[in-house]
């Protein structure tokens, strides 16, 4: 008598705000992705797989095993998505820098929808600069009524929607890290609810280049000087942010001569990346002068976008975000 056949575990991957480069990572894991596949069911992939919303939304609730979720939540179809996939999902994972912290979209919380909308639709001197060229979230036609998603005055963390039981970090993630999530849940032997599913330790400890503490005078931009392959990009002066970056990256980047932005998020007990950064860069500064010390952090042209790239949202200090009204509270 034949055994049953074994249950796949159903996982679905969502594109929210992002650029697509965690839809691509997935893509990138070539032939063990084969193999990966053939022991789990895709439910859910609109980038590759034709499923509807509606397709998702008549699954029984929590049918889903894992969604990766990737992208911020900057409009009113995202947040629907976060809710419908949290409610169809038993396991719900931020995944990717911008579900962890709101990534290179979140950038757009340090000025406001307004002044976004001003420069894309009017001031930019390729577009149609009449009110018709303006987006808006219903518009009368003689068919009927377009709609189009409402675009939010500030961009939100997936997990500032709704709860997530884990956190894959990356912009992307590597590959081999989705392989190993995807190989954990099909042995049943994922971590913690509520792990980032990655290193605890910093960048700076799995990265070759010794460093030195070295006291530098001057902080130089990736074009102003050609970094020394064999030396600690933040002993030379590169505004590296390996110190208070969680590993895991296998530093891809510092690998290629460009320095550490923080894609993977801050290590273990690190609240703001950026205040944690600007402490260490000025720790490393050889002065003692006050003055001398914030001129020379000041000198680096947008400090705030540079420390942020990818947490604006999760910035701390910032004047906390009023929530959009939503149909789902």
């Amino acid at each position: 008598m034949s055994s049953p056949a074994k249950i796949k575990p159903k996982v679905a991957i969502y594109w929210a705000a992002s650029c697509g480069g965690c839809e691509t990572t997935v893509v990138d894991i070539g032939e063990p992705l084969l193999d990966v596949v053939s022991q789990i069911e895709f439910v859910l992939w609109p980038v590759a797989l034709d499923f509807k919303y509606h397709h998702v939304k008549a699954m029984p609730d929590k049918s889903i095993d894992v969604c990766l979720f990737n992208g911020a939540i900057r409009t009113s179809e995202q947040e629907e998505m976060a809710h419908l996939m949290r409610a169809k999902s038993k396991i719900l994972v931020a995944f990717g820098a911008c579900a962890h912290m709101g990534g290179i979209p979140g950038l757009a919380d340090f000025t406001t929808r307004e002044k976004i909308f001003q420069t894309s639709y009017k001031d930019v001197p390729t577009v149609d600069k009449s009110e018709k060229a303006m987006p808006k979230v219903k518009t009368e036609v003689p068919e009927g009524t377009l709609q189009l998603p409402e675009i939010y005055e500030s961009v939100y963390r997936l997990s500032d929607i709704v709860d997530v039981e884990y956190i894959l970090p990356g912009c992307p993630p590597t590959s081999e890290q989705v392989v190993l999530f995807l190989t954990a849940l099909l042995q049943g032997k994922l971590p913690p609810v509520g792990s980032v599913f990655g290193e605890t330790k910093n960048l700076c400890s799995e990265c070759k280049r010794p460093r030195q503490e070295k006291r530098i005078k001057t902080i130089f931009r990736p074009y102003e000087k050609k970094p020394n392959p064999d030396e600690c990009l933040l002993d030379q002066g590169f505004f590296c942010m390996g110190p208070v970056t969680r590993a895991g990256c296998r530093t891809q980047c510092v690998n290629a001569n460009m320095s550490c932005r923080g894609c993977y998020g801050p290590t273990e007990g690190v609240n703001d990346i950026g205040v944690a950064f600007v402490s260490a860069i000025a720790s490393a500064i050889d002065s003692k002068d006050e003055k001398e010390i914030k001129q020379i952090i000041e000198s680096i042209p947008d400090l705030t976008g540079t420390v942020y790239r990818f947490s604006a949202p999760s910035f701390v200090l910032k004047e906390p975000k009023k929530k959009e009204p939503s149909k789902h509270e």
